[in-house]
């Protein structure tokens, strides 16, 4: 009986890691920091310097996020926040349909590839629709650690494929197509919220 009642305690924060990781991945897809990360790599050629840029920057960026978030959703009532949450995810699947391009690539620096990579990150994220979403699951979940690990994760991911696959995973999947699989995604994540509650 004491066995069995460890993956149900776990249940919860998978849910929490694997919806954050979910949207997070699936919105970064022709997002101008996957475009960043690209153009970096093909810069540097040191995908490990950059991918630990990234981890940092994103750990930092987007716990801060979270923090908030979940930080608002202890403050607001459940109805107000369900109204909010769900125009928010559905604002932000139409967003995700207007492609970013690549305007915050440094041109020149004296910085080697990991400081670059995560000064960049950090300040590409500022306002970006990745870091809002953060803040957006980090009030549906009020859990800090989940949605930080998790939407980490899905950057790393997505930008991780921009970092060692590069040009031969951008002809191979026409971003335009990501993106309205991420927009969908978003849809169906607001429509949920708004008819099933933000729990």
């Amino acid at each position: 009986m004491a066995g069995s009642a460890v993956p149900l305690a776990m249940t919860p924060f998978l849910k929490i890691l694997a919806g954050s990781f979910g949207l997070v991945a699936a919105s970064e897809m022709g997002d101008k920091t996957q475009l960043l990360a690209f153009a970096l790599a093909t810069r540097f050629k040191k995908p490990w310097a950059i991918m630990a840029g990234i981890l940092t920057a994103t750990l930092l960026n987007h716990g801060l996020a979270s923090w908030g978030g979940a930080w608002v959703s202890a403050r607001v009532s459940e109805t107000v926040l369900r109204w909010v949450l769900a125009f928010t995810f559905i604002g932000f699947g139409a967003w995700i349909l207007i492609p970013d391009k690549d305007d915050g690539a440094p041109r020149e620096s004296r910085w080697g590839a990991y400081a670059t990579t995560t000064v960049a990150f950090f300040f590409a994220e500022m306002g970006d629709k990745t870091q809002l979403a953060t803040v957006a699951l980090g009030a549906r979940y009020g859990s800090f650690f989940g949605v930080t690990v998790g939407t980490t994760l899905g950057m790393l991911f997505s930008d991780g494929l921009a970092v060692w696959l590069g040009e031969t995973f951008a002809e191979k999947i026409p971003l335009k197509w990501v993106r309205r699989a991420a927009a969908l995604l978003f849809f169906i994540f607001g429509l949920w919220i708004l008819f099933r509650g933000v729990r």
